[in-house]
């Protein structure tokens, strides 16, 4: 049995829960933060057989997709007198970042 976390954009997420639930996984749904971009994230806890990985991956790749947004760079307290606006920049966003887990021991309570 293996453990997938899959850690997704908000974005992504509701076309990617809709499809694991169509698909007929079960997952923990966990809210996250970044911590470049200090936006939402959903991290999700999917418990499979060894054999369902690749089927829940190519769900995983099909839902969640890269794209670019325009940041707005954090910036800290300044010292009176100072300022500074920093400029913004694109980053590339999305997709997923996924790990597989072994798991030794697996019940439902």
């Amino acid at each position: 049995m293996k453990l997938i976390i899959a850690i997704v954009q908000d974005e992504d997420t509701d076309a990617l829960t809709d499809a694991l639930i169509q698909a007929g996984y079960r997952f923990t749904k966990v809210s996250t933060t970044g911590s470049f971009l200090r936006t939402g994230n959903t991290g999700l806890l999917i418990g499979v057989e060894d054999e369902q990985v690749q089927p829940v991956m190519d769900v995983l790749k099909r839902t969640c997709r890269r794209r670019t947004q325009i940041a707005v760079p954090y910036s800290p307290a300044l010292e009176p007198g100072l300022l500074y606006i920093p400029e913004n920049f694109e980053v590339e966003v999305g997709g997923a970042v996924v790990f597989v887990l072994n798991v030794a021991r697996f019940e439902r309570l």
